[in-house]
């Protein structure tokens, strides 16, 4: 669980910083401006937030069981 709760987050860190970097609010690099790094960023980010949905999920479902 721990696992992918850390993954989860990165991941969703680097998703959102990438779609920033392809969009041009985040200026600095050799991404700012591509739009195709904004949608790696997409993916990136949607692939972050499921590992944060089945992190917490299981952490729910180990709670709840006596």
């Amino acid at each position: 669980m721990w696992i992918r709760l850390i993954a989860g987050l990165v991941l969703s860190a680097v998703g959102v910083l990438w779609i920033a970097q392809g969009a041009g609010a985040a200026k600095g690099s050799m991404m700012s401006g591509h739009p195709a790094y904004a949608g790696l960023g997409a993916v990136v980010l949607i692939i972050g937030l499921f590992l944060l949905f089945t992190a917490w999920r299981t952490s729910r479902g180990k709670r709840n069981t006596p």
